[in-house]
């Protein structure tokens, strides 16, 4: 990672970029904190909640809970060593003040076990470095809002949540919505915002306690990391954001803290990614367990598998608590970052035929199986019936790894995952010794390997297509030698990553996921190089023996994270500026998962030691 300088505020349209914030939270949502020391993101109580500040999507309208100085010229962030603390130093004419920002932590929390973290709090404590600076605390939610001054602290009630009640507290008196205090060097200010879902005196609070219990319950969390590969302080914090992903409660993982940061700036590719994607939780806790966090794998297959049994089949994505998502609905009120309109909340693609989540859960299964060497018989029963599903629905079109707006198709990655369900299940059965039809599913998960590689393959493209019988290439299909469903020294499959970096590149390691124009996929508008197929590309190179290649690729897609080592789903080709949702669990499954296969590649020996298969 980059070390972390001054440099310059620039606003872009009224915005700063999207790489210039920063990520805290508690495990049940997240924040994120801007280098002007603004809050324009956090929705109470929890992620998929409605936001109570948003000014990411409307700078005028969307609420913000700014502390910093009058005129920021210059700022830097970074976070305390291996925690979700994080600091930012601003600096103005009349001095420089750190402002230090967390969602604090129960006292002897575990983040590997169930022991309870969460406070629903968050901790802002300016601090003066130098000079003499008037500081400004703004706290604006979003809409109207009844406000209630109490004893120097303020109570908010939000008409957007109105059985939300908000508390801002701090030592020194707060005059309202807005106060301005003049620090001196050595001063502070602490203040305490926590929420309820009713009303509450604010007690009192010791800042410095809760920051000390908080960095340590972070880093005892991180003790369980194996990973010694390139990167290593990337991988980390990797880890951390990951971790910032995952619903503490029952160990559902959304996607990203965001909703509707575009795609490319001023398009309608704007979705709310707040919610748990099977296919993207699976390859998040794949990527942790292979670097020895475990718990966040076990927590996750139990509560899709609970999902799942209670439904009687997967969906493609659910809310916190394993429901459908509300409907996706667009909110004409907010004029999106940058004017990218529309905003949205909820996502359609809930609704949506993907068969690949039969292969997200089986293969999470299968490592989990792996590390704790054995399947209970219940949950073997749960497991066997979504086997029989993907051996009956591989060839049936669905929407596919890319959730295409327009009819269903026949994907291969769709197909490629059933096969991986088959063989995992067929794996797990004759490891374990378990009841099923053992010798069938072998069988059926070759007839599919063996479709893929027929049907899939168009020789004048020379690579393998987007869909059984042909059609374009898909970027996407880099992903099929990580699930063991073609080698990546299979001849087609090299054919195949050279055709995606010939056709799909878009400069200096970039990959597009598909091009619109042969791919349609009912969306107008364009979007940006997507970072997950990059590392694809990095694991294909090194398994194809290009070590040298896979390791500048890494080395150059590392490089494009900001300072706090945080990854955007997606990157602006022509300029490197972030795209998408932020930060995104995909990327940073990336930096993981390829540093893995990178260390295992240069120390097949060493890297023997690590957790994972």
């Amino acid at each position: 990672m980059r070390e972390a300088v001054m440099k310059p505020l620039h606003r872009l349209d009224g915005y700063l970029p999207i790489e210039d914030h920063g990520l805290i939270g508690d495990g049940a949502t997240a924040a994120l904190v801007g280098r002007d020391g603004r809050i324009a993101w956090l929705c109470l109580p929890r992620f998929d909640s409605p936001a109570i500040f948003c000014g990411l999507l409307d700078a005028a309208r969307g609420g913000h809970f700014k502390v910093a100085p009058d005129r920021v010229e210059e700022s830097r962030q970074y976070y305390e060593d291996d925690t979700a603390v994080l600091v930012t130093e601003m600096k103005n004419a009349q001095g420089t003040v750190r402002l230090t920002d967390f969602c604090p932590l129960m006292a002897g929390a575990d983040l590997s076990e169930d022991v309870p973290a969460t406070r629903r709090e968050l901790v802002r404590t300016l601090t003066v470095v130098d000079g003499t600076v008037t500081v400004r605390i703004d706290i604006e939610p979003r809409g109207e809002c009844e406000v209630t001054p109490r004893n120097g602290s303020v109570r908010i009630r939000c008409v957007l949540q109105p059985d939300l009640m908000l508390h801002l507290s701090s030592a020194l008196p707060l005059t309202g919505l807005r106060t301005r205090l003049t620090l001196k060097r050595g001063e502070s200010v602490h203040l305490l915002l926590r929420w309820r879902q009713f009303d509450q005196p604010c007690p009192s609070f010791d800042a410095s306690r809760l920051y000390h219990d908080t960095v340590s319950v972070w880093r005892r969390w991180l003790t369980c990391l194996k990973y010694h590969g390139p990167q290593e302080a990337l991988v980390r914090r990797s880890a951390i954001t990951l971790k910032l992903l995952d619903y503490f409660e029952n160990g559902a993982i959304v996607a990203a803290p965001t909703s509707s940061l575009p795609e490319w700036i001023g398009g309608p590719r704007n979705w709310d990614y707040r919610y748990a994607w099977v296919r993207d939780a699976a390859f998040s806790v794949y990527a942790l367990h292979r670097i020895g966090l475990s718990h966040e794998a076990a927590g996750f297959l139990s509560w899709i598998l609970d999902v799942v049994e209670r439904d009687g089949s997967p969906q493609v994505l659910y809310d916190l608590d394993g429901n459908m998502p509300p409907k996706e609905q667009e909110d004409h009120d907010l004029a999106g970052y940058r004017g990218s309109k529309p905003v949205r909340w909820g996502n359609a693609a809930a609704s949506q035929r993907q068969h690949d989540v039969y292969g997200e859960i089986l293969d999470c299964a299968y490592q989990w199986a792996a590390h704790h060497g054995s399947i209970p018989s219940e949950l073997w029963r749960r497991l066997s019936v979504l086997t029989e599903a993907a051996a009956r629905e591989w060839r049936t079109p669905d929407h596919g790894i890319w959730e295409v707006r327009t009819p269903g198709r026949p994907f291969t990655y769709s197909a490629a995952l059933c096969q991986v369900a088959l063989d995992r299940a067929a794996r797990m059965a004759g490891r374990f010794n378990l009841s099923g039809p053992l010798e069938k599913w072998q069988r059926h998960a070759q007839v599919i390997r063996t479709a893929i590689l027929d049907e899939a393959w168009d020789p004048h493209m020379n690579a393998l297509t987007e869909h059984l019988g042909g059609g374009a290439l898909d970027a996407g299909l880099l992903a099929l030698p990580l699930r063991r469903v073609v080698a990546a020294d299979h001849p087609k499959m090299v054919a195949t990553t050279q055709a995606v970096r010939d056709r799909l590149g878009a400069g200096r390691g970039l990959i597009y996921r598909y091009l619109h124009e042969e791919s349609p996929d009912g969306i107008p508008g364009g979007e940006g190089a997507f970072l997950l197929c990059s590392f694809w590309l990095v694991d294909n190179l090194a398994k194809q023996g290009k070590l040298d290649e896979a390791l500048d690729l890494y080395d150059s897609l590392c490089a494009r994270a900001n300072s706090l080592g945080l990854l955007p789903e997606e990157i602006d080709p022509s300029s490197g500026a972030f795209l998408g949702n932020y930060p995104q669990a995909f990327s940073h499954i990336g930096v993981i998962a390829s540093g893995v296969n990178l260390a295992r590649t240069l120390h097949p020996s060493a890297s023997s030691s690590q957790a994972g298969t």
